[in-house]
Parts: C-alpha cells; structure tokens; sequence
C-alpha cells in the first residue's frame, strides 16, 4: 500500500476535507488488488455522467494512463504516473497547457487521481541502487483502483439506462407505425369513428417529440400513444362485431326467403310465368351530375392503369382514387378532410387529376389540402379542373398521334 503519499498540495493550491477524504479511500485499496486499467477507463467513459467528470477531462486521463507501464493497476507495480505537461499535451492530442491544467484540476476534483508532489512541485521519480524505482512524485492512479467497483456500477447504471430508452424508442416507433397505418386503413375502409381527431391527437404527439428526451418523458409519450391504440382497437372491434353482426343476419334472411317457397309466388307472380330467375343486383352509386366517368377517364387516363380489373363504374374509380392517393403521398387526414367537402365521387376525380399531372406538383397532400380549403370558402370547383385536364390530354395525343 501506498504509505508515503503528501497530504497536502505544492504551492498555493488549497487543502480541503473531500481531498483528505479521497487520500484515506485510496490507502484502503485491498492487498492483491488490480484492476485492467482500459477496461476501467471505458467503464469510466460510459459512467461519466454519474461520476461527474467531462469529456476533455477523461482525455487526460488517457494520456495519464497511457504513461503507466503495465496493462494493469495494482499497487505492486505502483500507481505514481509523472510525466511533464509538455509531454501530456502531446498524447492529449496537443491540449494546451492552461486547457491541461484545467483539466487535471477537475480529475483531482472528481477525485480519480490525487496530487503526489514533490518538495519543489516537479513531477520526478527517484531510482534506487538496483534501478528499481524508490520514490516518485506526480500524479497516483490510486483513487482509480480504489473506486473501480464504484466505476463499473455507474457504467452498468448508464447501460441499463440506456436500455431502456432503446426499447421506449423502439416502442414510439412502433406505435407510429401502428397507429398511422390503422387510422389509415380505417378511412380507407369508411370504418365508422372520429378518426380525423384520433388523427390530430396523434400528430400533436408526434409534432411534440422532443429530439432529446429523458426516460420518463418517453414512458409518459408512449402512455398516450397506448391510449390512442386503445380508442383505435375498440372502434375496430366494434365495426368487425357489427360487420359480423349484419352478415348473420342476412345469412339468416336469405336461409328464410328460400325455405318460404310460396313468397315469389305471392309477392312476384310475374317472376313465376316468365320463368325469369331473380338475381340480387348491388346498389350502384350514383354518379356525379354533369361530369360522365367516360369524360372523367378520357381526361385522366392515367388513373386506369392502377386499377386492378379496369373502371367500369363510379365504384371502380373510387376505389382506385383511394389506393391511389397512397401512392402520390397523400395524408390519411388530407383525404378524410378532402371526402369531407367535396364527397366521395368529386375527391376521387380531384386526385384521377392530380395523379395526371403528378410530375408538375411537387407535393400532392399539400395540393389537396390548398384545393380543400378553397372549395370550402367556396372558391375552388371540379369542373376547370377537370376540362383543363381533358384539353391537356386530348393536345397530348394529337402530339403523340
């Protein structure tokens, strides 16, 4: 152990109790101790917020390692390190001297090394009759060896920690994800629910994130994302229970109209003697007043290509509008909000028109939302729209042509 070491600093440098205190922790270093002096250092780099100490000053401690000999710390080899300034600037990646000093200060404050001086404050080593080294005066490592076990529990504290911002990270992103798409499908899919303000409550969470955030700000952000894919979840259920609800209940009236064998007879006669057979014809939409599809797909023929089995009707072009405006990058909101006040055949046309001239608008949702709101205050219709697409097209062709 180290018995010799001074208790009080060169020069005008101040004594204090906490010093006092570091140089009675390093002389009960247990005998046989030793510690890999790099692995100590990257526990120390990891912890250093725990431990206190910052970022330049670690790189002295670098160059105040690199100078002891051995792999390890341990009192049989010594723990006195006494290289000048000149040469800790050098393998401090040339810190200035006044930046060095500053920083040695601090390693002594956060108490990893202590001042070992020498009657006249140089840092020396004095060598006995058989080489080995007597006495050295410099800095000791001692502190080190003695808080190491301090040292690698802070380490695991910030690892641990660190963890679990991985995984609230991990979370967050999930949640996005989860959370965007479904809101996503639900309107695509005209899943009944207040989906334009579970939207808006997930992008003012989203807008808020902050780009650094302490654990229990992320564990209070995914609290709200959670309760947000609750609301989502249950309206989903509700909508499967009730879809299931009505299948079976149309399984049921179906399974009663064919065991009634009498009912076309009674409420169809004229079914019965032309021996027509009766066929269920799906309700078809009703198409937009003034604006035929024909003209539609002449003027925005590109739309077409995106449908699965060609547009035959309103329905068709609906649903293709509405696979369509993922791709253009289209918002869920800015279609809910787009369906809202132009209805669900005139939305459809709006981005048939936009995918036309997709190569000129450098972002379709904002175009949609700007087209929204003027139609909203009453200053914005389909129908120029539309007729400058169809001129557009038809000069196309006659250039191809």
């Amino acid at each position: 152990m180290e018995t010799h070491i001074a208790s009080t600093p060169f020069g005008s440098r101040p004594m204090s109790l906490a010093l006092l205190a570091a140089q009675n922790v390093a002389r009960e270093i247990p005998e046989g101790k030793a510690v890999d002096k790099w692995q100590l250092y990257r526990d120390l780099c990891e912890g250093k917020s725990v431990i206190g100490v910052g970022d330049r000053s670690l790189a002295v401690l670098a160059a105040l390692l690199s100078f002891y000999p051995d792999s390890e710390l341990s009192e049989e080899n010594g723990l006195i390190v006494f290289p000048s300034n000149k040469q800790l600037s050098l393998r401090a990646h040339g810190m200035s001297e006044v930046t060095l000093r500053r920083h040695l200060a601090a390693l002594v404050s956060c108490e990893l090394i202590i001042r070992r001086d020498s009657p006249n404050g140089k840092r020396y080593a004095r060598k006995s009759r058989g080489g080995g080294l007597e006495e050295a005066f410099g800095f000791s490592l001692a502190p080190l060896l003695a808080r190491s076990e301090e040292i690698a529990e802070a380490a695991e504290t910030v690892r641990a920690e660190n963890r679990a911002l991985r995984l609230m990270r991990e979370r967050i992103t999930l949640y996005r994800r989860d959370i965007s798409k479904l809101i996503e499908a639900a309107v695509e899919e005209e899943v009944p629910g207040d989906w334009r303000g579970l939207w808006r409550r997930f992008r003012m969470i989203v807008d808020g994130l902050p780009r650094r955030a302490a654990l229990e700000e992320l564990e209070g952000i995914v609290a709200e994302f959670s309760a947000i894919r609750d609301e989502i979840d249950n309206l989903l259920i509700c909508h499967e229970n009730t879809e299931e609800s009505n299948g079976n209940a149309d399984r049921s009236e179906r399974q009663y109209s064919d065991s009634n064998t009498d009912s076309l007879t009674e409420f169809e006669p004229a079914f019965e003697q032309s021996g027509a057979t009766a066929t269920h014809k799906p309700p078809t939409p009703t198409p937009l007043k003034g604006y035929p599809l024909g003209l539609v797909l002449r003027a925005c023929p590109e739309i077409s290509d995106y449908a699965v089995d060609g547009i035959r009707n309103w329905r068709d072009l609906m649903a293709t509008a509405a696979q369509v405006r993922g791709y253009l990058g289209v918002s869920p909101s800015a279609y809910a909000d787009a369906l809202d006040v132009f209805g669900p055949e005139t939305t459809a046309i709006v981005i048939a028109c936009i995918l036309q001239r997709a190569n000129h608008i450098n972002s379709a949702g904002g175009y949609l939302r700007a087209l929204t709101e003027k139609a909203r205050a009453g200053q914005f219709t389909v129908g120029p729209m539309l007729m400058a697409a169809l001129k557009a097209n038809g000069a196309t062709a006659r250039m191809a042509g």
